[in-house]
């Protein structure tokens, strides 16, 4: 079957700046669609992400719902929303969720890598006590756990109710989905 999708690369613009700067570009981005923004450490990043990149982070959040739901585990998707520490640090990951209710910072946070950014950005996390974040880069996941060491790199996850998602198979069925996501959320759905 044919690739569905298009191409387009995300764009990224990083800028030193300071807080303050940060929350008035933050408040004239608020009616642009797609803008992601963050700050840390006196940068300030602009991502528009490309089509790939919302196609990966779409079907990534659609699966992992469906897992939550069909487990009955109690959640708050909160797809982009702002995690920040006043003056410290602010990010917008592709997909995030509160185990339980809804938290100012969420339990967990998704990242979908196509150009740059990667486990760099778990000093973000960090400054903000995400418990966990997973990074999807090459059709593979990589899963951190914050201890109070930092994050630990782990090979599933260890929040209440997402221990037992199997990571190869979400994998397997993201992968899946370029080219058959109706096939790939009914295996995906099959294996739970």
């Amino acid at each position: 079957m044919a690739q569905l999708l298009n191409k387009t690369p995300d764009r990224i613009l990083t800028l030193p700046g300071s807080w303050e700067s940060f929350k008035l570009i933050q408040q004239g981005l608020r009616e642009s669609p797609g803008a992601r923004l963050a700050y840390y450490d006196g940068m300030i990043e602009i991502r528009m992400p490309g089509e790939t990149h919302e196609f990966f982070a779409h079907i990534i959040g659609y699966l992992v719902t469906t897992f939550l739901l069909e487990r009955g585990i109690v959640f708050v998707p909160t797809r982009q929303k702002d995690q920040e520490r006043e003056g410290v640090a602010s990010v917008q990951a592709d997909e995030s969720y509160c185990l339980g209710e809804s938290k100012s910072i969420p339990d967990l946070s998704i990242e979908v890598v196509f150009t740059s950014g990667g486990i760099g950005k778990l000093d973000r996390y960090q400054a903000l006590g995400v418990p966990e974040v997973w990074f999807w880069e090459d059709g593979t996941f990589t899963l951190y756990h914050l201890r109070k060491t930092g994050y630990q790199c782990i090979d599933r996850s260890e929040l209440p109710g997402l221990e037992d998602l199997k990571i190869d198979v979400l994998q397997r069925c993201i992968l899946m989905a370029e080219t058959d996501f109706s096939g790939a959320v009914k295996t995906f759905r099959q294996a739970l």
